[in-house]
């Protein structure tokens, strides 16, 4: 009798086990969109408007609010002036940045730049071009050329300080008469009936004011405040970035940037002036060795040092010695939006991949060029219902771009990291001699890299690539191994 109600009883317990999963899941998801909703209202603040219009207090009116004049925000202001958009952005300091990233520009991006205008930007500012990887393991080291054959000769990626190609591109946003620059801090964005209208912000000297525009775009950086309201961020910080110059420093391959498989994790190397080389270091987690107590310098000095091309080695340890050590949490966020009427987020406040291969403003410029085309058939973004559909149609089309490079950028910082793992290590080793038997075995990676060759099936097959080849190299291994063993007995 038990054996026969044996059945009943587990099948009951099944469904009752169901019940409460999915009872405690729906309380758990009512909670976190409970939250969602009050994060969003936190940056939102509803409005009233007159006879259904929102007009600017401008004297013009403005077709579009830029939040944020960094990479993204102000190479858009120049993109939509240049097409007779009237552009207001809203930037919190005009000043100069300076930022230990943000320095490395693909070849994929440049061609970016030349599609929206502005090649220019890296002239003046002592950039410098940059054709490949060195890629450094264990005392041996491999060049990894861009596949620039079929490009015009000034097509490289470029490598320089932040700050300066910043100011190049306000500067040329600001040159347009239907361009406005302003200083001020953006509190909140103006939402009605479910579309934002504009934005709430406070003036350099205080005053606060709001602004209306038919597209809000939020532009404001991996630090967003406003990021909440248009997206859900699950933001995920697997490292730090430790980073200092190295001046009058001659780096092993010139006009490459160096990637050096370390031990934790890698470390990071490539000129952004004619005298100055950017050292990044790769320190997992979220805490990093102290400065202030000398942990850092130690850590520096014993642990990444000895694992540096000798070429290096005198001016690492001197750039340790002066001290100007600064550190960057490494983000990462996939693009997950809400579609909201009148707003759009861009740049590193939606979409982030861990910088170890400098893909942030490739992706970001890419997102533009497919912006500006789907505006351009628009002359009026104040027709509400066909501007959503539009920009809705964004997230399908930056996709193949966006996807190819945040997914190696994953892939490759996790292959790159050492790992106690045996399985790991073995993949770390794969992945290097793969690279290195060069043809298009590295042409093909350092394409899809490097933007020039972003598609998805291309990455998925590289991907397999390196699977099967590290596991034929185990299976030499072994018959190697039981061969020996053969020629022993």
């Amino acid at each position: 009798m038990a054996d026969q109600c044996m059945p009943g009883w587990i099948l009951a317990t099944l469904f009752g086990l169901s019940a409460i999963y999915y009872l405690v899941t729906k309380k758990k998801e009512q909670r976190a969109n409970k939250d969602l909703l009050e994060a969003r209202s936190e940056s939102v603040n509803s409005i009233a408007t007159t006879s259904g219009e929102c007009r600017s207090s401008n004297v013009s009116d403005v077709d579009v609010i830029i939040v944020g004049a960094g990479v993204a925000g102000a190479a858009l202001a120049h993109t939509l002036g240049k097409d007779g958009r009237q552009v207001h952005v809203i930037e919190r300091d005009l000043t100069e940045p300076d930022r230990i990233v943000g320095e490395f520009l693909q070849p994929g991006g440049y061609l970016k730049l030349i599609e929206l205008g502005l090649e220019d930007c890296v002239e003046k500012i002592d950039a410098q071009r940059v054709f490949g990887y060195a890629l450094f393991k264990d005392g041996k080291h491999t060049r990894l050329s861009y596949p620039l054959e079929k490009f015009h000769s000034n097509v490289a990626g470029r490598s320089f300080h932040n700050g300066r190609f910043i100011q190049r591109m306000r500067d040329k946003a600001a040159s347009l008469p239907n361009v406005q620059l302003e200083q001020g801090t953006v509190i909140s964005l103006l939402e009605d009936k479910g579309t934002i209208r504009g934005v709430q912000y406070k003036t350099k000297d205080g005053q606060e004011l709001k602004a209306f525009a038919p597209l809000t775009i939020v532009c404001d950086g991996c630090f967003s405040n406003l990021r909440r309201s248009l997206c859900n961020p699950k933001v995920d910080v697997p490292s730090c970035f430790v980073g200092m110059v190295l001046e009058n420093c001659q780096l092993p391959c010139a006009n490459h940037a160096h990637v050096i498989l370390g031990d934790p994790s890698p470390i990071l190397m490539y000129p952004i002036s004619s005298t100055e080389v950017r050292c990044l270091v790769d320190v997992p987690g979220q805490k990093v060795p102290s400065i202030s107590s000398g942990e850092m310098a130690k850590y520096l000095k014993t642990v990444v040092a000895p694992q540096l091309p000798p070429e290096v080695y005198d001016a690492f340890l001197a750039a340790v010695d002066k001290g100007n050590i600064r550190t960057m949490p490494n983000r990462s966020m996939p693009a997950a939006p809400y579609p909201t009427p009148g707003a759009l987020l861009m740049g590193d406040a939606f979409n982030m991949r861990h910088p170890l291969t400098g893909g942030g403003m490739t992706v970001a410029l890419s997102d533009i060029v497919v912006l500006r085309n789907l505006l351009r058939p628009l002359c009026n973004l104040n027709d509400a219902p066909t501007l959503c559909k539009y920009l809705e149609s964004f997230y399908t089309l930056r996709k193949p771009v966006a996807s190819t490079i945040n997914t190696l950028a994953g892939a490759l910082y996790k292959v790159f990291c050492a790992s106690p793992d045996q399985a790991m290590k073995e993949m770390r080793q794969a992945c290097f001699d793969y690279l290195s038997l060069g043809g298009v075995f590295s042409a093909g990676p350092v394409s899809l890299l490097s933007g020039l060759n972003p598609r998805p099936l291309s990455l998925v097959a590289h991907f397999f690539a390196v699977a099967i080849y590290g596991v034929g190299r185990l299976f030499c291994h072994s018959l190697h191994l039981n061969a020996s063993g053969l020629e022993l007995d």
